[in-house]
């Protein structure tokens, strides 16, 4: 298929010729939707936050989500729990964390009850809390700590000395004593500063250790995505979508030959022109009876869809001169004789209709006998009487190897093909209408000779 296959107009005329099968399949997602969600149980989810003062850069952050959701939590949130049958690895996969603005870890768990999750989050961010202060304190050096005790404790008592000393400094304005109660001053201010920065530096004040959770996580009130509406919805789309694809692939990969150059190629033989053959809606729709037939007709597949919509017509003397052309050219065709077949594919009602308005116009110069060849197992009457093979078929219908054998079946039968007529279906007006009720005895004695014409039926 050309490009055709992609555009907009060719997406909608599946929507308007397949319309039933993309709804039958749509349900047939839905279904499929609403069995997997039976598969599973519902899940609610909800979170708690735990706060993490102070300054944390980013990858402090990232280390403080993975020490969230690790086994060590994981675990020991499961041991006070004591679900029956729960396990640590078992709610390993219904736990998670991310850290968020504000530094700001949110802790969320997903159980099978609302009751459940809010308890899993709660127990979860304690023992997260308890298990990073437990590290924090394992992992400062009881040794640093006391020297660093002692040196905050050297430091203050030489504050004092130093407060007393300008305190015992001379009391007078000469110029030594001003300068001996600045110097102490700056001193003392040095040391503040570095009491402040040592105080900083305690291990006691550790920003590990004031990890806060803020508040019992909230009870969730609906169901976790994908909730079963959403499994039915998506099911449906899904389906919907694989259908409209599946429609798209088949056009594209289809071998139909639709241009003039290509049938002409399949054939070996020349364009004698085309005609128009007046249809109603929907067109290309195969007769047929049994379960199989009452289905397809059902789901619409009986009707082609990538056939574009027939175009409304002119009057009927235009669609006229098109056949007594084609009638025209037939009789400038060597050889002198004017007997010749007209065959056409079976099952191209388009293409029997328009051998059938052949024979009609061309009357007896040249005299015309309609023939139906089966595609599958295509067979041409021997040479008699007729000089010659006209083939008239529809655009779109046929892959370049069943023409090809239709040539060859005309070969074998010593019939030589003087030319090809494509028939193109056109929207029927009222004046078709009555054109084609009078044409009707015509096409019925029609059907009364091929059985005598392909000596194969069925």
């Amino acid at each position: 298929m050309n490009d055709d296959a992609i555009r907009l107009v060719t997406i909608g005329r599946i929507f308007r010729r397949r319309w039933r099968l993309l709804a039958i399949v749509a349900v047939v997602g839905a279904l499929v939707g609403y069995g997997t969600s039976l598969l599973f149980p519902p899940r609610y989810t909800t979170s708690a936050s735990v706060l993490l003062p102070g300054t944390w850069e980013e990858r402090e952050l990232l280390t403080q989500t993975e020490v969230a959701t690790s086994s060590v939590v994981v675990d020991r949130a499961a041991a006070k729990l004591g679900w029956t049958g729960v396990s640590g690895s078992d709610l390993r996969d219904h736990v998670s964390a991310k850290a968020t603005d504000g530094n700001i870890i949110k802790i969320s768990g997903t159980a099978d009850t609302p009751e459940r999750a809010q308890r899993l989050s709660d127990q979860v961010a304690k023992e997260f809390v308890s298990y990073a202060t437990r590290i924090a304190n394992e992992s400062a050096d009881p040794e640093a700590a006391e020297e660093l005790a002692a040196l905050q404790k050297s430091v203050r008592d030489t504050s004092r000395r130093i407060s007393k000393l300008a305190d015992a400094t001379d009391p007078g304005q000469t110029v030594e004593s001003v300068q001996t109660r600045t110097e102490l001053e700056k001193l003392r201010t040095a040391l503040r500063e570095a009491i402040n920065t040592l105080e900083q530096a305690d291990p006691a004040e550790d920003e590990a250790k004031n990890l806060v959770v803020m508040g019992s996580a909230a009870r969730p009130t609906g169901e976790a995505p994908p909730t079963r509406p959403q499994l039915i919805a998506g099911g449906a789309l899904l389906f919907f979508l694989f259908a409209v694809i599946g429609h798209l692939t088949a056009a594209r990969m289809s071998r139909r030959l639709r241009g003039e150059g290509e049938i002409t190629a399949a054939l070996g033989s020349a364009l004698l022109g085309t005609v128009d053959v007046p249809v109603e809606r929907p067109t290309h729709r195969p007769e047929g009876r049994g379960p199989g037939a009452w289905i397809r007709r059902l789901l619409g597949l009986d009707v082609r869809w990538d056939i574009p919509t027939p175009q409304t017509s002119g009057d009927e003397a235009s669609r006229q001169i098109r056949y007594r052309r084609v009638c025209s050219r037939l009789r400038d065709q060597p050889p002198a004789s004017r007997r010749l077949l007209v065959i056409f594919p079976e099952g191209d009602e388009i293409a029997r209709r328009a051998a059938g308005q052949l024979v009609v116009e061309a009357g007896s110069d040249p005299l015309l006998r309609a023939v139906a060849v089966s595609v599958s197992r295509p067979m041409v009457p021997d040479r008699g009487f007729e000089s010659g093979a006209l083939i008239v078929l529809s655009a779109g219908s046929w892959t370049a190897g069943e023409l090809a054998g239709i040539a060859e079946a005309c070969a074998d039968a010593k019939h030589a093909v003087v030319g090809i007529v494509l028939a193109g279906p056109i929207r029927a007006t009222q004046s078709a209408d009555n054109s084609r009720d009078a044409a009707v005895p015509a096409l019925a004695d029609l059907d009364g000779e091929l059985d005598d014409a392909t000596g194969v039926r069925g």
